[in-house]
C-alpha cells in the first residue's frame, strides 16, 4: 500500500500542537550547540536528542504513564510521529533509549536550559511581567512504596511474598529522623495538611508572573515544612532587576520571618492573611493590588492541579 499524504497534511491546521511545535523548534535550534557538546565529536548518536525531547514532551502533554507505552504510541500514532519528526516509514527506537540518555540529559541540565529558552521566547514577545509574581508549592509523589520506608538501622529486609513482600507496620511510629526509603533515600514522608494521608514525596515549586500567567521559575526540593518558603525566597532572589516587585502566595506563607525576608529582597508580600497571628499589615492590605494578587493566585493552584495528574 502507498500513501501520498504526509503526516503533516493529516494534522489539522488549528491543532494545539502546531504552535507548540514552532516554539519547540526554536528552542531546539538554540540548544544545538549544547547537543553537539554532549555527544562525541566524531559523529552524532543514532537517535537525535531532539527527537527524544519531543517524545518526552508528548509523554507530559498526554499523561502517558510509561516510556514503553510512549514508544508503542509512536509506532502507530500519526500525530505523535509528526510532532517527534518521524516519517511514516521511520523505525521507532527501543524504550531503553530513554534510560540510556537520561543521565546525559541530567548531567548537562538540558531540562532547565530548554525551559529557559522557552521563557526567553515569551520575554521577546513581551508576555512576561517583571513586577508582579505569584508562588506556590505542591507535593510530588516519589516512585517509592510505603513498604520501602524502613528503620535506618534495620539491615534485615522483609521475607516472603517474592518481590512484593508483606510488611506489617500497624502501630509503628515512622518518622523521617528514624526511617528512610530503601529505594529512594531522598524521598521524605510528609502530608499536605490536617486529615491528609502522609506520602513519600518531594516538593515542587513554581513562580508565575501575573500578566499572562506563565511560569518563569521552578524548583524541586525535599519535602520539609519550610521548603515552600525557602524555595520562594531563592526564586525571588533570582528575579532580575533591583526595583520593587510584589509576590502573591497562600496563607501558608504568612510567617513573620518569611515576610521580613521578602521585604529585605524588595518584594511586597501579597500573602493571604491567616485568621490569627498574621504578619501582613495595612501597609500591604490597603492597596488595591493586594486583592488583585489574591485573585490571580488561583491560576497557580490550577497549574499544580494539572501537575498532580501528569
Amino acid at each position: 500500500m502507498f500513501s501520498y499524504i504526509s503526516p503533516e497534511a493529516r494534522v489539522p491546521k488549528d491543532h494545539p500542537l502546531r504552535p507548540i511545535q514552532i516554539m519547540v523548534d526554536n528552542a531546539l535550534f538554540d540548544l544545538a550547540p549544547l547537543f553537539k557538546e554532549m555527544y562525541s565529536h566524531t559523529g552524532r548518536p543514532s537517535i537525535p536528542p531532539e527527537q527524544i525531547l519531543r517524545a518526552l514532551l508528548l509523554q507530559i502533554f498526554y499523561s502517558i504513564r510509561s516510556e514503553r507505552i510512549l514508544v508503542e504510541q509512536l509506532e502507530y500514532n500519526l500525530l505523535f510521529r509528526w510532532f517527534v519528526g518521524l516519517s511514516m516509514d521511520d523505525e521507532v527506537w527501543n524504550h531503553s533509549v530513554f534510560s540510556k540518555n537520561r543521565d546525559r540529559l541530567i548531567e548537562h541540565d538540558v531540562a532547565t536550559k530548554f525551559f529557559e529558552t522557552i521563557r526567553h521566547q515569551a520575554e521577546r514577545a513581551d508576555l512576561l511581567s517583571n513586577e508582579h509574581f505569584t508562588v506556590d508549592g505542591t507535593l510530588i509523589e516519589a516512585w517509592a512504596s510505603m513498604k520501602s520506608f524502613r528503620p535506618k538501622d534495620d539491615q534485615d529486609p522483609p521475607t516472603g511474598g517474592g518481590r512484593n513482600s508483606e510488611v506489617d507496620f500497624k502501630g509503628e511510629k515512622r518518622k523521617n529522623d528514624t526511617h528512610q526509603s530503601t529505594t529512594d533515600p531522598e524521598a521524605r514522608l510528609l502530608k499536605k495538611g490536617k486529615g491528609k494521608e502522609a506520602k513519600l514525596c518531594f516538593m515542587g515549586h513554581a513562580l508565575m508572573e501575573n500578566r499572562s500567567g506563565l511560569v518563569v521559575d521552578s524548583r524541586l526540593t525535599q519535602a520539609t515544612g519550610t521548603a515552600e518558603r525557602s524555595a520562594a525566597l531563592e526564586m525571588i532572589e533570582d528575579v532580575p532587576g533591583v526595583k520593587q516587585i510584589t509576590l502573591g502566595a497562600d496563607r501558608g506563607y504568612d510567617i513573620v520571618s518569611f515576610v521580613k525576608e521578602l521585604r529585605r529582597l524588595r518584594a511586597t508580600p501579597h500573602v493571604a492573611q491567616k485568621t490569627k497571628g498574621t504578619a501582613i499589615d495595612k501597609r500591604t492590605t490597603r492597596h488595591a493590588g493586594y486583592q488583585t494578587s489574591l485573585k490571580i493566585r488561583k491560576r497557580v493552584e490550577e497549574i499544580f492541579g494539572w501537575m498532580k495528574t501528569t
